[in-house]
């Protein structure tokens, strides 16, 4: 065989592998441009968490500031545990009807000086139903198929309990400063078969994919029950209470806004906020990182289409020694996006962090989030401190791949709040 043979047979298996190497690329969440704003999943009228029984209907909302009743699409696409594409399923094993279709419902704005155009994707509807649990990515596309943003979610099952504790940390070093999950994974549905291969489950602190944790062992069974019992594997930083601002009524400065200007559209200068690291523990009631969009003017019909958009300028009173990180606005209103809109620039005249974001009106949590340039977040030098009388939400997934089956199941959902800490 001549070297030029031999070049050009390989050249062809590349070409043959590279499908392979594509369809097994972990399904990262697309931040959304500029003009797409409050994307949201929900149900009812409360913003949720992207976690949702099996048969269970939920909505995915989002705003285009262009307000020109854009043409928008859906695919929907189902992963492995490590969110890789699940490659031996095909669309129709884990979908009845079709994706890739147009989302049909939409309103524009009223009343508003920021004009935009609201869309509502409801799952299931009369094109799309969703058949099979597990990890999913969902794609909203423009009219030449280019993918816009995107947002995981997870569909469970209730095939198993999963009785879940929120404990201080065993480590005497950071006591005061984490949350340890304490859980088992209970069934008589069946047996398991071979649990420390075919049973995985993933942790989230507050519906949050940025700081999870996965890839966790039973440490030991009981029979058919599975417990997790770790000293450090299934600890969070416990974080602090979030901050919130309140402009539902947009002219007026409340709640920790500052003062309101006016312009093409709303000024809203919040107060600056200092970072709590070194100072004692306050508690006061926060929603755990959500928004609720909101106008109490008079006469309001719609509050979703009439709720106006302002800029927000949040400043930060912080030690400098964030030089070789970065900060951070985060909370559900832009999914923890770590993106240069919501990076805050120091300001070496004011010795502050500032940065303007444009947000909807409402009620809205925040936080800073300390990252490095990988957006990799460090829970351990954050801003606003770790403290374990912090209050957070906590959520374990549980999946399970017996050993013929063709895609990671998930087979139940355990959730508890560290307001019910334990020693």
């Amino acid at each position: 065989m001549t070297k030029a043979v031999a070049y050009k047979l390989r050249f062809i298996a590349l070409l043959l592998f590279i499908p392979f190497i594509i369809n097994a690329q972990v399904q990262q969440e697309i931040a959304p441009p500029y003009n797409i704003k409050t994307v949201s999943f929900r149900k009812g009228d409360e913003n949720v968490y992207p976690f949702f029984r099996l048969g269970e209907g939920f909505q995915l909302t989002f705003d285009d500031l262009f307000g020109n009743e854009a043409n928008y699409y859906y695919s929907i696409t189902h992963c492995n545990y490590n969110w890789t594409p699940s490659t031996q399923l095909t669309v129709n094993d884990y979908i009845s009807g079709f994706d890739n279709q147009r989302i049909q419902v939409y309103d524009n704005s009223f009343n508003t000086l920021q004009i935009f155009s609201r869309y509502t994707l409801s799952l299931p509807n009369k094109f799309t139903q969703i058949l099979l649990s597990g990890n999913y990515i969902l794609k909203i596309l423009n009219d030449n198929r280019e993918v816009v943003f995107s947002r995981r979610f997870i569909i469970y099952e209730d095939q198993v309990s999963v009785p879940l504790q929120i404990k201080r940390s065993r480590d005497m070093d950071d006591i005061n400063e984490k949350h340890n999950l304490d859980f088992a994974v209970k069934t008589n549905a069946f047996v398991f078969q071979s649990p420390l291969q075919n049973v995985q489950v993933a942790l989230f602190q507050n519906g949050r994919f940025d700081n999870a944790l996965f890839n966790i062992k039973p440490q030991y069974t009981i029979g058919n029950d599975l417990i997790y019992k770790y000293d450090k594997e299934t600890q969070f930083w416990a974080g602090n209470e979030y901050h919130y601002f309140d402009n539902k009524d947009i002219r007026n400065a409340v709640n920790n806004v500052l003062r309101i200007t006016g312009g093409e559209i709303y000024n809203t200068i919040l107060y600056t906020n200092e970072a709590r690291a070194n100072r004692p523990y306050t508690y006061y009631p926060d929603i755990n990182g959500n928004f609720v969009t909101n106008n109490i003017r008079l006469n309001v019909t719609n509050i979703w289409l009439e709720s106006d958009y302002s800029w927000v300028f949040f400043s930060l009173s912080a030690p400098t020694f964030f030089e070789n990180k970065d900060i951070y606005i985060g909370g559900m209103f832009n999914n923890y996006a770590k993106t240069d809109e919501y990076k805050m620039e120091y300001n070496k005249e004011t010795a502050l962090y500032e940065k303007a974001v444009m947000v909807k009106q409402g009620f809205n949590n925040f936080m800073y989030i300390v990252a490095d340039k990988r957006g990799n977040v460090d829970g351990k030098n954050a801003v606003d401190g770790n403290f374990f009388q912090t209050e957070n939400d906590y959520h374990v997934l549980v999946y399970y791949r017996q050993n013929n089956d063709r895609y990671d199941r998930v087979i139940g959902m355990g959730t508890a709040n560290s307001e019910n800490i334990i020693n």
